[in-house]
């Protein structure tokens, strides 16, 4: 059956007339008996019985026609749903983002978005860096904010800014706090002779960390470990040691007490940005909110980018 078929009966067996039928549709005498017809033909038996002064439902028409009203109102409720969705009145996201960035700045950059498009839902899974990334690729998320991917085997990946890493101490940490160019800096030696507060293995931040420090033959005594950065600032607070962290979490670690600098050259730097499955298109909401963050790349450049962030 199809949907012009579905609603020739109706307007005819709603109407018992013909000619009231094609009045209602638009449709000639010719294309409305044409439909009803090739119905009739498809289900097997007449559904109107037709004599020169009246139309009449046969039995058959009649247990159609509770089933040919529920066909085509739901019919017309997922036209109504997917235009909805297309015009960005309806719909749902589904994003994954690093904790410490979906604790900073995402609230302010998701409130812009619900500004444009305030019909449409966001769910945010906030997880690791690396579980972002995998959440991309598993298809349970359709955008993941995080660093660079190490492989970027079925995946692309949209740069917002370079996260340059911050250095975070104990409020009554004897390290000398240097300026340089009017921003509060903490040298490379000074830091890293304090012990050394990182997340573990398999964090991307501290592979990021450990290759730096490798490729500038520094070294680091590292005595706390911990898998999330809030306990690492809470470390940091209670002068276990300093850590190195990106600029993004700032605002955590100091609200943890900790304090944050910014680091000399040679700068620590990677770029944090949007990731999503190359070969799968985006759903027009996801495009909405893709764009959004993209439109506050300049911003974030601007506050994450530079070590005054700090």
């Amino acid at each position: 059956m199809t949907v012009k078929q579905l609603r020739a009966f109706l307007a005819v067996a709603q109407t018992l007339s013909f000619s009231m039928a094609c009045e209602r549709l638009h449709l000639s005498q010719s294309a409305l008996s044409l439909a009803i017809k090739s119905l009739e033909a498809q289900l097997g038996g007449a559904l109107f019985q037709r004599t020169t002064r009246q139309v009449t439902l046969t039995p058959e028409g009649e247990a159609l026609l509770p089933m040919a009203r529920q066909l085509l109102a739901d019919w017309d409720d997922a036209q109504d749903a997917m235009r909805q969705r297309f015009s960005l009145q309806q719909g749902q996201v589904s994003l994954a983002s690093m904790p410490a960035f979906a604790g900073s700045w995402l609230p302010t950059m998701l409130k812009d978005f619900r500004q444009r498009y305030p019909h449409i839902g966001v769910k945010v899974q906030d997880v690791v860096n690396e579980e972002v990334i995998e959440r991309v690729r598993r298809g349970q998320v359709e955008l993941g904010i995080c660093f660079a991917p190490a492989s970027m085997e079925g995946l692309h990946f949209e740069p917002l800014y370079l996260d340059r890493f911050v250095a975070a101490i104990a409020p009554d940490s004897e390290l000398v706090v240097t300026a340089h160019h009017d921003v509060a800096t903490i040298l490379w030696r000074d830091l890293l002779s304090m012990p050394m507060v990182l997340l573990q293995r398999p964090s991307s931040v501290r592979e990021m960390v450990e290759r730096f420090l490798k490729a500038h033959h520094l070294e680091a005594d590292i005595a706390f470990e911990s898998h999330q950065l809030a306990t690492v600032a809470a470390m940091v607070s209670a002068g276990l040691g300093a850590s190195i962290v990106p600029a993004f979490s700032a605002a955590m670690m100091r609200a943890q007490g900790a304090l944050c600098y910014a680091l000399p050259l040679p700068a620590l730097a990677e770029p944090v940005g949007v990731v999503y499955l190359r070969e799968r298109e985006l759903s027009v909401a996801a495009q909405a909110i893709f764009e959004t963050l993209l439109s506050w790349r300049p911003f974030l450049e601007s506050q994450l980018a530079s070590p005054s962030s700090a």
